[in-house]
This record gives structure tokens, C-alpha cells and sequence, in this order.
């Protein structure tokens, strides 16, 4: 018998030559190999890498269990109110939520939504400058010395106060807090979205402009342009329990997937998929450079690295 992977290459490989008629009833006949799949309702928040990681599990999904993926434009509290609803059923990469967890899970909460494992990526939310500057200026990734260099970030829009580039306002964000109870010179200034936010950092490195902004891995961004961290107070257990009072740096995250309880419950090859997948910042960040720096369709960059990864695309299906 055909392997599991050898099968799903195979079937994701566009140079076999068969006919459509012919692909389509393969397909057909390896997702009934695993069972009815039905609806798939994929959250997609707004960042590339979650959109690669989406993709990649939704055409698994289609393409070799038989489900039929929606993919939902969604902000990470929105998305979280659809498990009750039955409007989503993943959002495959979450930066950690207590306080929808509080509101969601079945410990405190309405239980609508549930811990779905790690998704295999590891989130660093942090400060980061140009590298540029930090050659230039090294004495800049240490926090205690960024107001003397306060005016040098300055914009028309914060006066007398350095610009702290903030991301999309809805990510896990502490900027605001953290500027102010360490006393620092700087305003928030949101660029809107992580497209915005990676222009900008590429614009100041081409133009050598001061500039220090949120930003994170997993990101395609980091292999093309690499960025420097500030060093903020270290991260301690409960120092980012109050928002108002957060002083510290953020921590390394364990990213996960959150999943709609009554999905779950109800079973079958997709769920097994989604508590399956995992997969490295290196893939992701593959994965999100053809989105991004290469002009593919989310789409396409999923079939194409499926194609080139079958042995691990066979460890999250089901068994």
C-alpha cells in the first residue's frame, strides 16, 4: 500500500499530468479514507504569519481530508466571539489572551472555546530599531538610554516627544503603559497594520532614519532585514497582570490554537488535522515570505510548501 505521505504528495503535486476528472475523484477517494470532514471555519487575524500557518492547515484540510474551509477575515476579540456562535471553530495562532480565556473557557467562562495545543511557534513580542542604528548607536538597545535620543525619534505628529511606532492597535500591545511607567519621552503612534509597520522599518534602514517600533517573530521580515531588540526590564512573573502598571519586557510566548468546544465535540478528521499541526518559525516564516516578498496568493505559497514538506504534512493527519 501507498505510504500516507507518498499519497499526499502525489496529490499535491501539480506536474502528474492526469486530468482534473482524475485528480478530483483521487482526492475524493483519500478523503473518504478518513471520514466525513464537513465545514472548517478558519479565523484569519490580521498578520502574515497567521495567515501562512492558516492556509497551510486549510488546504491540508480541503485537499487531502475533503472539508470544505471558510476563511473568515477576523480581529483576534472578534474572532474569539464566534466559537459561541458557531461562526469559527479555529483560530490557529493565538498570542496569549487571559483575559478572553477568562470570558471563553469553560474554567470561568462560557466554555465556547477551548486550548487547542501548541501550534509549534514561538512568539518574541519586543521593542526594535533598524539595524543601522543599533551599529551606529549601540548604547540605544538599553531603555535607560533612549530619552537621550528622544528628540532624534521625534515626528510632526509627537511634537518634542520621540515616535514610538506601534503595530495594529489590536495586537497583544503594552507600549503605551510601559513608555509611561518607565518615565521614557515617547508617544505611541499606531502604523495601522503589519504591512504599514514593515514599510517603515525597511524605510528608515534604507534612509538611515531614527526609529523604534513594536515588533515580533515569527516574521518573514528578520531574513531580509535584521532587526534589533531593546533590552526593557526583564519580564517577571505578574508583571503584566494589571495593563495600567506593566513596566517590563514581553515574555517568549508558546503559541497555540484555540478551538470551538462544540466542534471538537462533535469529532472527525478535520479536528484531528488542527490538534495535530505544528510546525517551526522557519516554516511559518517560509510560508509568509511567499505571501509577502514574493507576490504569491495565500494559496499558493500553502500548496507549495505542502508539496515540498509532505513527511510532515503526514504527521498531523489523522491516524
Amino acid at each position: 500500500m501507498t505510504s500516507v505521505a507518498a499519497s499526499v504528495a502525489v496529490a499535491l503535486t501539480a506536474c502528474g499530468g492526469g486530468s482534473i476528472a482524475e485528480e478530483t475523484a483521487a482526492n475524493e477517494d483519500r478523503a473518504a479514507e478518513f471520514g466525513d470532514c464537513g465545514d472548517l471555519n478558519m479565523a484569519i487575524n490580521p498578520w502574515v504569519g497567521y495567515e501562512a500557518s492558516a492556509y497551510v492547515v486549510g488546504h491540508v484540510a480541503e485537499e487531502t481530508l475533503g472539508c470544505k474551509v471558510k476563511y473568515k477575515d477576523l480581529k483576534e476579540d472578534v474572532a474569539w466571539q464566534g466559537f459561541g456562535t458557531g461562526d469559527v471553530d479555529v483560530v490557529i495562532e493565538d498570542w496569549g489572551h487571559p483575559d478572553l480565556e477568562k470570558k471563553f473557557f469553560a474554567e470561568q467562562g462560557d466554555g465556547s472555546a477551548m486550548d487547542g495545543g501548541p501550534n509549534g511557534n514561538v512568539g518574541i513580542i519586543g521593542w526594535y530599531v533598524p539595524p543601522w542604528l543599533a551599529e551606529e548607536h549601540p548604547e540605544i538597545l538599553e531603555w535607560e538610554n533612549l530619552n537621550d535620543f528622544a528628540e532624534e525619534f521625534a515626528t510632526s505628529e509627537t511634537g518634542d516627544k520621540g515616535q514610538f511606532l506601534g503595530a495594529d492597535p489590536s495586537y497583544v500591545q503594552f507600549d503605551e503603559a510601559i513608555i509611561s511607567n518607565l518615565g521614557l519621552d515617547f508617544e505611541v503612534v499606531f502604523s495601522g497594520s503589519e504591512a504599514a509597520s514593515i514599510t517603515a522599518f525597511q524605510q528608515a534602514e534604507e534612509n538611515k532614519e531614527f526609529l523604534i517600533g513594536y515588533f515580533y517573530e515569527p516574521q518573514w521580515l528578520f531574513a531580509e532585514l535584521p532587526l534589533a531588540k531593546v533590552a526593557l526590564p526583564p519580564f517577571e512573573e505578574g508583571c503584566q497582570d494589571d495593563p495600567a502598571d506593566v513596566d517590563c519586557d514581553y515574555p517568549e510566548t508558546v503559541l497555540k490554537k484555540i478551538l470551538s468546544t462544540s466542534w471538537v465535540d462533535e469529532g472527525g478528521p478535520g479536528v484531528e488535522l488542527v490538534q495535530n499541526f505544528e510546525w517551526t518559525n522557519e516554516d511559518q516564516n517560509q510560508v509568509a515570505k511567499y505571501i509577502s516578498e514574493d507576490g504569491m496568493s495565500p494559496e499558493d505559497a500553502a500548496a507549495q510548501w505542502v508539496e515540498e514538506n509532505p513527511d510532515k504534512v503526514e504527521a498531523w493527519l489523522p491516524q
